[in-house]
């Protein structure tokens, strides 16, 4: 009997050994295949012999030019733009979340249930639809094409009371005696919130802070449409994009993909930094609805 337990216990490990390793070939060869892309616009960048498309991936001559030219044309503004829209869409938004998911998440009101509802819905239908009214309120209240940096602001934040569900969940697994506790010591609710809630709500407020980073820093759809025709009130990407026009391809190809690792640098920094709480956030958050 033991030899046939120790024959099955070696058998479990064995097939545990071997799913593992296929588990873990799989992952390596799915992130060779997501780091190919990023590995190549590096080299790519690196590339001082000529700046059109070339047909192989390792440089002949290796320099840092292409960098260096950014700073002579209009890319810092466009990235100054696009890190001032990212950082207030981002603040704004998660002011807003974390207000709207706290509100729902502690009050017990009357048309509680029927607004989350509304709101799930209501987020369902694609961005894209609201396009064209969008553009026509921002145009008349003169928020386009060169002042289009606080007319994409006001986009990014209008509707973030919507992006709720993972906060309120966290929200929904801290105990409320906490909050009676404080109001009974002459709390109001903000204090409660700011005070007690959020010290203890770190990494969702982290989490919160970089998905609304995210979102501006990477657009290009509604960013192309509303901050067209003029490059000083352009982000990154569609200014980047203009690059790649037939008539300015072949002298700007190598610089684009310098400013394309220039612009995930800081992305690349928060993850690193921040990935502990980023996933905190989103298991925290998905634990209780």
């Amino acid at each position: 009997m033991e030899t046939k337990s120790m024959k099955q216990h070696m058998g479990m490990r064995a097939a545990n050994t071997i799913s593992n390793t296929i588990i873990h070939v799989l992952l390596v060869i799915i992130s060779v295949i997501w780091l190919v892309p990023f590995v190549c616009i590096v080299l790519q960048s690196l590339r001082v012999e000529s700046t059109w498309q070339v047909g192989y991936i390792l440089p002949k001559q290796w320099g840092l030019d292409n960098f260096k030219n950014l700073l002579n044309t209009n890319f810092p503004k466009w990235y100054l733009n696009t890190f001032i829209i990212a950082v207030v869409a981002a603040a704004l938004q998660t002011i807003i979340v974390l207000c709207m998911s706290y509100t729902l998440s502690r009050f017990r009101f009357k048309l509680r249930k029927p607004l989350m509802k509304f709101m799930l819905i209501l987020g369902l239908f694609p961005g894209m639809l609201t396009m064209i009214i969008l553009y026509r309120v921002l145009k008349d209240l003169g928020l386009t094409q060169a002042n289009a940096v606080p007319g994409l602001i006001l986009v990014y934040i209008a509707s973030s009371g919507m992006g709720y569900y993972v906060s309120k969940g966290f929200f929904d697994t801290i105990p409320k005696s906490l909050d009676e506790a404080a109001r009974i010591d002459g709390a109001t609710r903000a204090q409660v919130l700011w005070k007690i809630i959020l010290p203890l709500a770190g990494s969702i407020v982290i989490y919160t802070l970089l998905t609304g980073f995210m979102g501006p820093w990477g657009d290009y759809v509604f960013a192309s449409y509303i901050s067209f025709g003029n490059s000083s009130g352009m982000n990154v990407a569609v200014g980047m994009y203009n690059w790649l026009t037939p008539d300015q391809i072949n002298n700007n190809y190598t610089m684009f993909c310098a400013g394309g690792v220039v612009v995930a640098i800081p992305v690349v920094i928060l993850f690193m930094c921040l990935q502990k709480y980023y996933v905190e956030g989103v298991t925290g958050g998905a634990v209780k609805g």
